[in-house]
């Protein structure tokens, strides 16, 4: 009887042994969902070993000494702290997260292999973001925030990591002229098409064919040329304004901006939000609002890679805009980025920066 007991036992610790590994080996998420503190966790090692890996770009681009083994392990240490999908629980909710930016980011900064001071801006702005989600996070779990909607925090969390910025660019397309090149290549084939002489033709036919086919292209070549000649200031006309108009669309955080969008119309907008007491996408228009002044004013540049913190450091040596800009993009990173909601006053004070900003842009 003792016997069959134990047997018994065996076979279920066996069964119980089996489904773990099971769960370990094949599930896509793992069959334990993490918690919010083990989440942040995974976010600080990453965000650790980030910062050593720009340590050592920064080795390189001072001393030129590059250590492929190191890097390849230290990318290799980032994905494994911050999977690309993981589950997350907290008191009283449950989330899918997507992790989807920092793989792009990472297989970004690995195809950039001549550029490093490129592949430093990559490493600096995965170090924000992950620095930025890392302080929401924590916040989230301090009892200030614990009469917050479970529902809410599920709903917030989602949107941030479901956010343009965080996912993977789209393959760039081909551009106006290499389509152009194109058709014109494909016409080409089409309309000269190579001559069809037979194998057993004399040899006198085949050069006059030869010939007629050489002629033919010296016409069309010339005859390219000339329209060439007769209608080049009007072409380069055409792609002159085209240059314009392609320098007035304009990518500021994720956003893009028609030709006609300046900062005016932009701040308008922002105060529109307001009065509909969106006062959170108030503060990020306003806040793009205010770098489209600096940019229109040659301050700083804009850049689709570049990030808030990227355009901070443009203006630290104007003292006066550095201090009033460092306000208004710490109220953008904790309305925008993080959980703290907007109220009536943040919306006034960010409008005083702003206004205080812009003078000191003169």
């Amino acid at each position: 009887m003792k016997s069959c007991k134990k047997q018994n036992a065996f076979r279920f610790a066996g069964t119980v042994l089996a489904a773990g590994l099971f769960c370990l080996l094949f599930s896509p998420l793992n069959c334990f969902a993490e918690t919010l503190a083990e989440y942040r966790a995974g976010i600080q090692s990453a965000a650790k070993y980030t910062a050593e890996l720009r340590d050592y770009v920064d080795d390189v681009l001072t001393d030129g000494g590059k250590d492929a083994a190191y890097e390849r392990e230290t990318i290799a240490r980032i994905r494994q702290s911050l999977p690309a999908a993981e589950k997350v629980e907290g008191d009283g909710f449950s989330v899918e997260t997507g992790n989807q930016w920092l793989e792009a980011k990472l297989k970004s900064f690995e195809e950039e292999t001549g550029d490093w001071t490129k592949r430093r801006q990559f490493l600096t702005e995965i170090g924000e973001r992950l620095t930025a989600l890392e302080k929401k996070i924590g916040e989230l779990e301090t009892p200030a925030l614990a009469n917050r909607s479970k529902d809410e925090d599920k709903r917030t969390l989602a949107e941030i990591l479901r956010r343009a910025e965080y996912q993977k660019p789209e393959q760039q397309q081909d551009s106006w002229f290499e389509r152009v090149q194109k058709s014109i290549r494909d016409w080409f084939n089409q309309k000269f098409p190579q001559p069809d002489v037979p194998q057993g033709a004399e040899k006198g036919l085949q050069s006059l064919s030869f010939g007629l086919q050489v002629l033919v292209y010296a016409l069309v070549l010339g005859f390219i040329a000339f329209l060439i000649y007769r209608f080049a200031p009007f072409l380069a006309g055409r792609f002159r304004r085209r240059e314009k108009e392609d320098k007035g669309e304009r990518v500021i955080l994720g956003e893009k901006l028609a030709a006609d969008e300046d900062a005016q119309t932009l701040f308008d907008e922002a105060e529109a939000l307001a009065r509909r007491g969106n006062l959170r996408a108030a503060i990020r228009k306003g806040y793009i609002a205010l770098l489209c002044e600096l940019s229109d004013r040659k301050i700083i540049g804009l850049a689709q890679h570049k990030t808030n913190r990227d355009y901070l450091r443009d203006v630290r040596k104007k003292d006066a805009l550095y201090r009033d800009m460092n306000g208004l993009t710490t109220s953008f990173e904790r309305h925008w980025y993080g959980f703290e909601t907007a109220d009536e006053g943040d919306w006034q004070k960010f409008k005083e920066d702003y206004q205080k900003a812009v003078r000191e842009a003169d």
